[in-house]
């Protein structure tokens, strides 16, 4: 039996679709034509944090690399670009965010994405039944559009996950000022790039001022030993 037939079968409450389902497509597409050996090399060396994720937007050695340049040049039309990465032990939602311009991902481990749609944002609020889960197998790389919302990768082993991420350069790093909230989206505005809505169970979210939009289940992955969590 295959990991995602393991993980499928473990989470009998949410449907996990594989990546190469057609139901992928609205969200994004598997990247191929590029080699990212040099970023999963560099990945090797990287420890998978056990209490909360990490998440470093800029990595100077990730982008020393000739597949950095071949990246910035073609698929984001020579518009500059950062690389980094986000390891962790997370298995739950807790927030969904988006960008204006699309995000790459590379899965260093096997991994689930819980994605949903800009679309089904109204009036800064959205209803978890709208999530849908990806599987999302080691060396995979993956587009994310700019209206797919997404968070950081739910884990499908004990140890965690490991995954590289590419944006546009300056996401996800501190916004220079406050900004006046002029329209509801304003309210989102998080940092650099990043629009973020919370679930209200994600105390972490809370504690550095996320609005609070997600209504229903904190959707949880289980791959197992987590599996008595369920409530």
């Amino acid at each position: 039996m295959s990991k995602y037939e393991v993980i499928r079968g473990l989470n009998k409450h949410i449907s996990i679709f594989h990546v190469e389902d057609s139901r992928f497509a609205p969200y994004g597409k598997i990247i191929i034509g590029y080699d990212f050996q040099e970023l999963q090399t560099y990945m090797k060396e990287m420890e998978i944090p056990q209490v909360h994720n990490v998440y470093i937007p800029s990595v100077s050695d990730m982008e020393n690399t000739s597949v950095k340049e071949r990246i910035q040049t073609a698929f984001y039309g020579e518009m500059p670009i950062q690389i980094g990465y986000c390891n962790g032990p997370s298995s739950t939602l807790n927030g969904l965010e988006y960008h204006k311009g699309s995000e790459i991902n590379i899965a260093v481990t096997d991994m689930v994405l819980l994605l949903g749609k800009v679309q089904d944002i109204h009036d800064n609020s959205y209803d978890s039944t709208n999530v849908e889960a990806f599987f999302i197998p080691k060396g995979t790389a993956i587009e994310l559009y700019s209206t797919t919302l997404h968070f950081a990768p739910c884990k499908v082993n004990e140890e965690g996950f490991k995954t590289i991420v590419i944006l546009p350069a300056g996401t996800n790093e501190p916004l220079n000022q406050e900004i006046k909230k002029r329209t509801e989206e304003d309210k989102l505005l998080f940092m650099k790039n990043k629009w973020l809505i919370a679930h209200p169970e994600s105390k972490q979210l809370a504690s550095k001022g996320a609005y609070a939009g997600i209504n229903g289940d904190n959707i949880s992955i289980f791959h197992g030993k987590n599996k008595i969590k369920i409530k």
